[in-house]
């Protein structure tokens, strides 16, 4: 019921990382065909100094030297790239809830769109203000705060959102060379590495599943 609910949907049914949420694109979405292409990433680049001399940057009063406070910064702000791993550029299908999550959102979108005119930025971004624009990290991470205080949950960081989904899916009995591949782990043992708690369970029911299978 809250604008880009969807976001959430992604971030806890899939585990996408922050950057790849922000950076996710239409194009990269096919709802036919329930499936989600991770492609690009949103990231925020560090500002340089376009001043002569950094240690008296801005006036001789109030000195300004860090980058970001330098008149005549350069490089610095949000930015798009691509994936630092083939790992990290992934095709992931969709569950089909999440699927009619993102249609829903899309039409809100368009609505956004014609309501903002020519506000609008026409970034193709999947999750983006309301004029069109790139979501700042920092606003993203104060609205899943926000949401956490309104559902009545435990107070997380938005990166455990992606905790959250590996082991629901390793809970789940999700092969965990899908959830590796879901999740865009390079290796199996980072993903079995950082969910082993979830090990045991998962060694219990295959213990059960094995019983049944030879002894039913």
């Amino acid at each position: 019921g809250h604008r880009n609910a969807a976001r959430w949907s992604v971030a806890l049914a899939l585990g996408l990382r922050q950057g790849e949420a922000l950076g996710l694109a239409w194009e990269g979405v096919d709802v036919d065909a329930s499936t989600l292409t991770v492609r690009q990433s949103l990231q925020r680049l560090s500002w340089r100094h376009g001043c002569a001399d950094p240690e008296v940057c801005g006036t001789q009063f109030k000195p300004l030297r860090r980058a970001s406070r330098c008149p005549q910064r350069t490089g610095g702000g949000l930015s798009l790239a691509e994936p630092k791993s083939n790992a990290g550029r992934r095709t992931i299908v969709l569950p089909e809830p999440l699927v009619d999550a993102l249609r829903a959102h899309r039409t809100a979108q368009v609505a956004e769109r014609l309501l903002a005119g020519s506000e609008w930025q026409d970034t193709g971004l999947v999750f983006a203000t309301e004029v069109g624009a790139a979501i700042d990290p920092s606003t993203d991470r104060r609205d899943w705060k926000a949401l956490l205080a309104r559902a009545g949950v435990r107070d997380a960081r938005l990166h455990d959102a992606r905790h959250t989904a590996a082991t629901l899916m390793l809970s789940m009995g999700v092969p965990a060379r899908v959830a590796m591949q879901i999740l865009g782990h390079s290796q199996i043992g980072l993903t079995l590495g950082t969910y082993s708690h979830v090990m045991p369970e998962l060694a219990t029911d295959a213990a059960e599943r094995m019983g049944s299978a030879l002894w039913a």
